[in-house]
């Protein structure tokens, strides 16, 4: 038995990880394992709890993506208790959302992923982060905190609680939105929008070129993708039908309450997280790099793909010059960050386009809920991938049970893949370096997870 190399911690993600090659006795890799130990525990301990409770429990899930498990979680309650949101509500838990995808691209593009490209892997370790970036690029690095605070304030300013919010309400949400705050917002999201378009055009320039140049092929696999699409195909973070494609294009549409017929969780010794996989193609589960099954992958490159189109003007410019260039589906692993700006750009078009819908100021914002006994799925998309809480209650509106499954969880197969496949392209008879290992966690970080 050969060495074992171990990465530990992953740098630069938003959870906790760790990587395990093992080489065999000439110094190649012969297994590759990313092992996820954060233990949660949510599904367990909210039992027995009100459901309306939830919404403000299940936003300590994630520190980065609090918003999106309290709408989702949100949502869920109102299944169970059958619970029409007015158009009001809907529109303020969607911009919400939509405004922590704008600042969640702008954490992970620049602060997390960016050193890799603005800097380079080979740079030590130490200077290889954020500070390095500003040290590097003061301006652009200026520019970047100046936006993240913009899009913060809009939810701080409006909800009083940028991370655990408690806005969004089984029903619809707490307030409404004054005529004041809507011309504020709208000021700060065209500001985002311009700086969106011109992170998009800077990368095209300054980063995206350098994937095949430095990177060729970077823990790329070919597998298929899950997102959520509207009634008409189009791009939506907030809600619609879930879209499951093969690797070939082809695809089934399902309502999000139909999860558990076309999805399945595999349980590894290896990682607390389950490994889901596409129940309903019928081909079991393997991460084999040569013949996976049941494999599809979530996240920005898995929305772009699945959706036909995006209904705002400059996000779906930039969506066919991308296909123009990759194709549908697009499978190389570290578009998932081209993919992340053009998801960007969409994020603050329809953050305005929300603004300016009128309803958006209505005084109607929530309906009367009553408990009762029933199930309810909610379902958004997170920043790394769709998010799905699946609660049931009692007639008193007690949760008896309740499935998650998160953004990141259903990458866990696909990350082990590119990390292997990574591993084995850059490792050759027991010869690699700190440049070598940091490319293999560029592998992990494209998934952001």
């Amino acid at each position: 038995m050969g060495k074992i190399i171990n990465i530990q911690p992953i740098t630069r993600i938003e959870g906790h990880a760790s990587i395990h090659i093992q080489l065999d006795d000439q110094g190649n890799v012969q297994e590759t394992k990313v092992a996820f130990k954060s233990l949660r525990g949510f599904e367990k301990f909210v039992q027995g709890k009100p459901a309306e409770e939830l919404p403000r429990i299940v936003s300590r899930i994630c520190g980065i993506c609090p918003w999106m498990h309290h709408i989702a979680s949100n949502k869920a309650v109102d299944a169970c208790f059958n619970v029409i949101v007015p158009p009001a509500g809907n529109l303020l838990r969607e911009l919400m959302l939509t405004i922590a995808h704008i600042e969640d691209k702008l954490l992970h593009f620049f602060f997390l992923a960016g050193a890799d490209f603005f800097l380079g892997p080979e740079y030590d370790y130490s200077v290889r982060n954020i500070m390095g970036l500003v040290k590097a690029n003061p301006e652009l690095a200026e520019k970047v905190i100046k936006m993240r605070h913009k899009a913060k304030m809009v939810l701080d300013r409006f909800s009083r609680k940028t991370i655990h919010p408690v806005a969004g309400v089984p029903g619809g949400f707490i307030k409404p939105l004054s005529i004041e705050d809507r011309k504020t917002f709208l000021d700060n999201l065209t500001a985002l929008l311009d700086f969106a378009l011109f992170a998009m055009e800077y990368a095209k320039k300054e980063v995206f070129p350098k994937f095949a140049e430095s990177f060729p092929g970077l823990g790329e696999i070919t597998t298929g993708f899950i997102g959520l699409v509207d009634n008409k195909g189009g791009l939506n973070l907030y809600d619609g039908n879930i879209r499951l494609m093969k690797p070939d294009g082809n695809y089934m549409e399902f309502a999000p309450d139909a999860y558990l017929d076309h999805l399945a969780e595999k349980v590894v010794p290896f990682s607390y997280g389950k490994f889901p996989y596409a129940k309903s193609w019928g081909e079991g589960f393997s991460t084999d790099l040569d013949a996976p099954k049941g494999i599809y992958r979530s996240n920005t490159l898995a929305r772009i793909n699945v959706a036909d189109h995006i209904d705002s003007p400059r996000a779906q410019a930039e969506l066919e010059e991308f296909r123009d260039l990759y194709g549908r589906p697009a499978q190389s692993t570290l578009l998932y960050h081209y993919a992340r700006l053009i998801e960007e750009v969409y994020s603050c078009e329809r953050a305005i386009e929300i603004l300016k819908d009128p309803r958006i100021t209505s005084p109607e914002i929530r309906a009367k809920v009553e408990p009762c006994a029933g199930r309810g799925v909610g379902c958004v998309e997170a920043p790394r991938g769709t998010l799905i809480h699946d609660y049931t209650t009692d007639e008193n509106g007690l949760i008896t049970k309740m499935n998650l499954i998160v953004g990141t969880t259903h990458n866990l197969a696909p990350i082990n893949m590119s990390v292997d496949r990574a591993a084995r392209d850059l490792i050759k008879n027991g010869v690699y370096d700190d440049a070598i290992l940091n490319k293999i966690e560029m592998a992990v970080r494209a998934y952001d997870p």
